[in-house]
């Protein structure tokens, strides 16, 4: 990626944040807030827990789209063995271990459970888990660990390197890649001095996350790939 480019973008998006009223995207830290202060897999009703860290009073895109329907699917799987699944959130979040192996291991997980629901519901149309273009995925982990991780979008991520100039432009998903990406350009960000406060300008300092997050870095590729 080049400086020079990055540096303008950042220019750039600080003018934007200090320009508007209303920033369009505060609810992705208004979920945040709700995941940190309910996420527990030890919950005598997990299924339910879960349905609670994903809450938003604006939204639900970031979980629900039509014909896309990643938190319906894992509710129903909480449901059918919430064992398994804190096995698998709890390899997820287990940061002594890389990262592309978890994500591949709670893939096929999601997978192995998708079979035994079908088994299970022979009747049901239900065929897919929602999970395989890593968009949830990366949303629990941004969830959970929002200093190191964010929401994870492939063709923004795409169009952010080729706008940054960067050499090798990923051809496929590549969520580990997207997540340094993003480390460095939170670096980026935070060294300026006044992203950070223009950002928090728009957070409520009870609705919203207020604590460090890459969720700042994402958006900064999304308003560098939607031209502002």
């Amino acid at each position: 990626m080049l400086l020079n480019k990055i540096q303008d973008s950042i220019g750039a998006y600080k003018n934007w944040l200090t320009g508007i009223r209303h920033h369009p995207f505060v609810y992705k830290w208004e979920s945040l807030q709700h995941f940190q202060a309910e996420w527990n897999p030890e919950a005598a009703e997990p299924a339910k827990m879960f349905d609670r860290c994903f809450q938003n009073t604006e939204t639900r895109r970031l979980w629900q789209e039509e014909q896309w329907y990643p938190k319906k699917m894992m509710l129903e799987f909480w449901d059918m063995d919430a064992p398994m699944l804190r096995m698998m959130f709890d390899d997820l979040f287990n940061e002594s271990r890389e990262p592309e192996g978890r994500i591949g291991r709670f893939l096929f997980g999601c997978d192995e459970l998708l079979r035994d629901y079908r088994k299970a519901h022979p009747l049901s149309a239900e065929n897919d888990h929602f999970h395989g273009d890593y968009r949830m995925i990366a949303l629990y982990l941004a969830f959970r660990y929002p200093e190191s991780y964010a929401p994870y979008d492939f063709p923004v991520f795409q169009q952010a390197m080729t706008r940054f100039g960067a050499r090798d432009v990923p051809q496929q998903n590549d969520l580990v890649r997207y997540f340094k990406v993003l480390r460095t350009l939170m670096t980026f960000l935070e060294k300026d001095g006044n992203v950070v406060p223009a950002m928090q300008k728009h957070l409520h300092p009870v609705r919203h996350y207020q604590g460090k997050t890459l969720l700042l870095a994402e958006d900064f590729c999304r308003f560098v790939t939607a031209d502002g």
